[in-house]
């Protein structure tokens, strides 16, 4: 009887990098780096060695070879040269002979312990033959004018190379389903080119390793693997980590997979873009088959080809189209500054809304009427969507390519509005732009049924269990559209600015969102400023008793004591910080402005030598082009290049070389300033927080800051009638842009 309560037990919950085996092709120590001493050893030793492994364990390495042919010092002269060198890559493989058999031993390190690894070794003859075959896949390489002859050539080479009998090439999707998107196979073989594979064939936690260990070999899905000994007294809850090893064994649930297909070894080579995972080169075999590690390396080598050539080409595509989309806001930014109709400028003239993504149509909402342009829903349909978007909280800007599964009644107009790309004027006034993507039909044909069969184990728990039906299953895919580019998310940002900027210079202080904003903002400020005063004596008075009890009383308090005052004293100093920005964010709702020219110059350098004495511990690089002069108040201007200038240095902390470029150009109207760095970057879909008070994205957590700057630096724009906008890539650097009037209203 299956319990009421019901737990599920699937793949993703597997710890594979724990398993506790390595494949009964190789054989593994570890050993502690100081002493050599053995930890770990996989009970098949004794087959290379002709030792127990339990009679190595806690012994020193020496003892590995004691059996052998070879002088027992071999592994730990290996060893002492990987120790100075501090590198292992260099030296992998390292090629020993034993009992007249020819071996790889790979050594790598790992939370710890140094890992060694033995496996088979080819003869040299198809080393050089492995080189050759890299040659010609360089060069195949260079001269696939098509991206799917680049996605065969490579399918075809990486077959010659480990002699498998299919050769895939497997494209993730957004929902990390997977397509395979090129294939070289035998000719009995049933094809697999075009079957889609559900994101559970290829859990989370394997996707995270396959960034790791761009190679994966199972050589032999059915044989027994050979379980990892440790040394008496080994923590039972610290299993030694194969994150990186080789010899990894496989988890039951993937070898239950592989043999539902009728595969017995299989190969798996990562495909990156950016750093993330683009797809794999998945490889089958129907009966056990080795490929040792220089034709691993060889495979591997041409699928980073691959890598460098998808990047190239992505990044040429998205960078045509950026420039594109680009320049219609440029163009449309125009039209606005020189017509006093926001309608007229967005929607009748030679560029249009339109133009700056690659939608099929575009509705405006604005003073309570719709505008539409191109295939886009009846004005009803528009108008209920605008109804339904005031609900969802949206303040700036929205995007989904799957609209009808948010908002039902999209249903009805899904054939030309599946995707929704939006930009919030007013939540107040009901004022939006919207652009839509049509439905993008598909017939998707599955390998077997995507949903995991549920079998029932002996203590009557429901599991999940990979499916043992391959067959083609067609499903019909709807109310999807295109998704929305980072280039279409990043131009749209700034045409909002532009909009609100026009909306602003046109008597905005009639307008009903900014009198109950003016009205909210007034009792935030003197709420802030209140609360933040009062706040600094009592925190003030915690901090001093707090140094004075530490001080005087330092010889009485033990060492733990000493470190919990330290850290009340240091929680003071941020606290102190974080009221210090509140004070200033609230106090710009009332102070005057002191509108004088400003020598840009002299501002940014100053700003540059402080960032760089507080960065003096990495390298950091600001450089500083161009400084037209702007009009503004003194304070809040250095307040607000201080804060972009830090956020852009504190954000490039993991490069190895922190670089910062500021650069400022002037036009008839308007001083334009960017300040652009080569850090974390962020996703653009998360666009909408970047200037809300404490809000922080995801990626910028384990770095220090309160979320108040980007607040501070947007409020102080809007006092001076400008504008801000961005555009970012995770791991790519963010380029801010910030633009003052050369002469302000008033």
């Amino acid at each position: 009887m299956i319990p009421s309560t019901i737990d599920i037990i699937n793949c993703e919950q597997e710890p594979i990098h724990i398993l506790g085996h390595i494949q009964s092709y190789g054989y593994l120590i570890a050993i502690e780096p100081d002493a050599y001493s053995i930890v770990h050893a996989s009970a098949n030793i004794v087959d290379l060695t002709g030792t127990e492994a339990a009679q190595l364990l806690g012994q020193s390495i020496d003892k590995v070879l004691a059996g052998t042919n070879l002088p027992i010092s071999t592994l730990t002269e290996i060893l002492n040269v990987g120790q100075r060198n501090a590198s292992w890559e260099t030296m992998n493989p390292y090629r020993l002979t034993l009992n007249e058999k020819d071996w790889n031993l790979i050594i790598h390190q790992h939370k710890g312990l140094i890992l060694l690894e033995w496996e088979p070794r080819s003869d040299d003859q198809n080393q050089l033959m492995n080189q050759q075959l890299i040659s010609q896949a360089l060069t195949e390489v260079q001269s696939s004018r098509t991206l799917d002859e680049l996605l065969q050539n490579t399918a075809r080479r990486v077959k010659t190379i480990i002699g498998f009998d299919r050769v895939m090439v497997y494209r993730f999707g957004d929902d990390w389903h997977g397509q395979v998107v090129a294939e070289e196979k035998e000719e009995y073989l049933e094809p697999f080119l075009g079957l889609h594979y559900p994101a559970s064939d290829i859990p989370k936690q394997a996707r995270e390793l396959y960034k790791v260990n761009l190679v994966r070999l199972i050589a032999d899905a059915v044989s027994v693997p050979s379980p990892i000994l440790s040394r008496p007294g080994w923590p039972e809850d610290q299993p030694l980590d194969l994150t990186h090893s080789v010899l990894r064994a496989v988890s039951p649930v993937h070898i239950e997979y592989l043999k539902n297909m009728g595969v017995q070894a299989s190969m798996s080579i990562s495909l990156l873009y950016q750093g993330e995972l683009w797809g794999l080169i998945s490889c089958h075999n129907t009966t056990p088959h080795f490929v040792d590690y220089q034709a691993r390396q060889a495979a591997k080598f041409v699928s980073q080809l691959l890598s460098a050539a998808l990047e190239f080409r992505k990044d040429k595509e998205d960078l045509t189209n950026l420039q594109q989309y680009q320049q219609a806001g440029r163009d449309l930014h125009q039209q606005l500054l020189l017509s006093d109709d926001i309608v007229r400028a967005l929607t009748r003239l030679p560029v249009t809304a339109l133009d700056v993504t690659g939608a099929a149509g575009a509705a405006l909402i604005f003073n309570n009427k719709i505008h539409r342009i191109g295939k886009t829903p009846e004005d009803k349909q528009v108008r209920a969507l605008a109804e339904w978007m005031g609900t969802t909280g949206t303040e700036s800007f929205f995007q989904t390519s799957q609209l009808p599964a948010l908002y039902q009644p999209a249903e009805e107009f899904a054939a030309v509005g599946s995707g929704l790309l939006t930009i919030v004027l007013s939540r107040e006034l009901n004022e939006y732009v919207f652009w839509f993507k049509p439905e993008r039909i598909e017939q998707v044909t599955w390998a077997g049924n995507p949903d995991k069969a549920i079998t029932v184990d002996d203590e009557g728990l429901r599991r999940l269990s990979p499916r043992k039906s391959f067959a083609a299953w067609i499903e019909t895919v709807r109310n999807t559209s295109e998704p929305w580019s980072e280039a279409e998310l990043s131009v749209v940002v700034k045409l909002r600015e532009d909009i609100l900027q026009i909306v602003t210079r046109q008597a905005n202080e009639i307008r009903l969102l900014n009198q109950r904003l003016q009205l909210a903002y007034e009792e935030l400020d003197a709420f802030s400023y209140t609360v933040s005063h009062d706040l600094r004596t009592p925190l003030s008075s915690i901090r001093c008793y707090a140094e004075i009890l530490l001080e005087e009383y330092r010889e009485e308090f033990s060492p733990e004591a000493q470190a919990l005052f330290q850290k009340v004293i240091d929680s003071t100093d941020r606290m102190r910080r974080l009221i210090r920005h509140i004070l200033f964010y609230s106090r710009m709702g009332r102070s005057e402005l002191d509108m004088q020219s400003i020598d840009m110059r002299q501002l940014l350098e100053g700003i540059r030598e402080e960032t760089l004495v507080t960065s003096k511990d990495r390298s950091l690089r600001i450089d500083i082009e161009g400084t037209p002069s702007i009009m503004a108040d003194p304070t809040m201007i250095l307040q607000l290049f201080t804060n972009l200038i830090s956020n852009a240095a504190k954000y490039t902390q993991l490069a190895t070389e922190g670089v910062v470029q500021i650069k400022g150009s002037q036009t008839s109207s308007e001083v334009i300033y960017s300040i652009e760095d080569n850090g974390i970057g962020f996703d653009m879909k998360h666009a909408g927080k970047i200037f809300d008070l404490f809000k922080r994205l995801e990626n910028a957590r384990t770095f220090e800051g309160s979320g108040v700057g980007l607040a501070i630096v947007k409020r102080i724009i809007n006092r001076h009638q400008g504008k801000i906008w961005f555009h970012s890539e995770p791991n790519q650097g963010s380029t801010f842009f910030i633009s003052f009037p050369v002469n302000p209203a008033g």
